[in-house]
């Protein structure tokens, strides 16, 4: 690792270090419950001692997350591939597409839930309604925004309106797609783990956030804060590896990429 690196994540470590031994001081001196709040080397030893529980409920999650992204990055880009060749297209069916992005998730899920009879496919709907549109909306505004003097001198030069589309739109609407599925990959997550809350899928189909519904039931405190570990901990490493995978897309060519850089 080099200086660079080391002092950027150097000082958010360190605070987060920090965040934990004053918490782990606060419960030792207030004498706090674990029911009430655990300590953090007690929620540790608890997704130690849970893993066997706590893993399978990770797996599951992660795997309905990442169903939910893959099938918005296809349905989100390919819609956008479609407005880009029709505006008429797009007047018909973006209005849409924002209704059903600005209705609340916990109030459609219910009924999802009660009109699919496959969990797993119940959950994967929820998810995927949460993480569609900031694919859909950037590649939109991405495809639509090259410089439109290259888009002159193409059809100039007697390209197609496939060329054009190739070898200019969609190389120009690379970073904002990226940018949508980075903002979908936290979204996907938290329509996985509403959907769960919702549906209370419990046995082979159970995920994390059944296992903090199970904690709260039974006053397992430290098993909800472990589930909820886990949650955050999954968020970071889909954003951390979706922010990777858009630097190596696009640090060769694209200015952004490069200015992370220096």
């Amino acid at each position: 690792m080099t200086k660079s690196r080391l002092a950027f994540w150097l000082p958010p470590l360190a605070f987060g270090l920090l965040l934990l031994v004053v918490w782990e001081a606060a419960i030792d001196l207030s004498g706090t419950p674990p029911y009430i709040v655990p300590a953090p080397s007690l929620i540790a030893a608890t997704l130690v001692k849970d893993w066997p529980v706590l893993g399978p409920s990770l797996v599951f999650t992660l795997e309905t997350t990442l169903m939910a992204l893959l099938a918005a990055i296809i349905g989100g880009g390919g819609l956008a591939l479609l407005f880009a060749q029709s505006k008429l297209l797009e007047r018909m069916l973006l209005p849409y597409a924002i209704i059903l992005q600005v209705t609340p998730i916990v109030a459609i899920a219910p009924l999802i839930v009660i009109w699919v009879d496959n969990t797993l496919v119940a959950l994967l709907i929820c998810a995927w309604i949460v993480a569609f549109f900031p694919v859909l909306a950037n590649t939109t505004i991405g495809l639509g925004s090259a410089d439109r003097n290259l888009v002159a001198l193409f059809r100039l030069y007697g390209a197609s309106r496939w060329q054009v589309l190739r070898y200019l739109s969609i190389p120009s609407a690379l970073p904002y797609f990226l940018t949508g599925v980075r903002i979908s990959g936290g979204l996907a997550l938290i329509g996985a783990i509403v959907a769960e809350f919702v549906a209370y899928a419990g046995g082979h189909e159970s995920g994390l956030a059944y296992r903090i519904l199970e904690g709260q039931y039974r006053l397992d405190i430290p098993r909800m804060f472990a589930a909820l570990f886990l949650i955050s901990l999954s968020g970071v490493a889909i954003y951390g590896t979706l922010a990777l995978l858009s630097h190596l897309l696009l640090r060769r060519w694209h200015e952004s990429a490069r200015a992370a850089e220096e």
